[in-house]
């Protein structure tokens, strides 16, 4: 059953998972590749377009719709302290924001809402995108390495991996969400 779903759906929810924001479903992604059901390049691959795409969507929001989209005190604290980083150190923020916790989504609207130009930001997002889209899987595809160490053949836990799979996919669109109303 977990088989037949994740060779269905895997790289359709991996797509949307990291347009979104994409963490926990991209290890899961590796995780799910450790165990045969997906390719590990193609988890690479299609984390790199989702995380690309969602990120040049978020640019391109921020370019056209200004500070409208950032309504809540805490996404204007937040904004500034992005504004902040960009000031000082804009290229290493371009290409490594996705693995800071806390301004991971609102960094790309910073962006747009800064002079970057779109050239520089889509050629720094797509080499940001590429190392964390290979890191993140690694870091799934290692964990099925380890939990297979300490748990034996992971095949016997098909159910409770569909389960945790879901939830966590759910939780996170639903936190993203979530976020994203709070913002408005």
């Amino acid at each position: 059953m977990l088989e037949n779903l994740v060779t269905h759906y895997g790289y359709l929810a991996l797509l949307l998972g990291t347009f979104l924001e994409g963490e926990a479903i991209l290890v899961i992604g590796g995780l799910m590749a450790h165990q045969g059901y997906l390719s590990l390049p193609w988890v690479m691959t299609v984390a790199l377009i989702g995380s690309f795409a969602g990120d040049q969507f978020y640019f391109y929001l921020g370019r056209k719709k200004g500070r409208s989209l950032i309504k809540s005190p805490s996404m204007q604290s937040k904004l500034e302290k992005v504004f902040r980083l960009i000031q000082k150190h804009e290229n290493w923020l371009i290409v490594g924001f996705r693995f800071i916790y806390g301004i991971r989504t609102i960094t790309p609207i910073a962006l747009g809402l800064s002079r970057v130009s779109y050239l520089k930001y889509s050629l720094l997002n797509f080499l940001g995108a590429l190392v964390w889209s290979i890191t993140i899987t690694l870091v799934g595809y290692s964990f099925g390495h380890l939990a297979e160490g300490l748990m034996g053949d992971l095949k016997k836990y098909e159910e409770i991996i569909l389960i945790i799979v879901i939830a966590v996919f759910i939780g996170g669109l639903l936190i993203h969400w979530q976020l994203k109303r709070r913002s408005r």
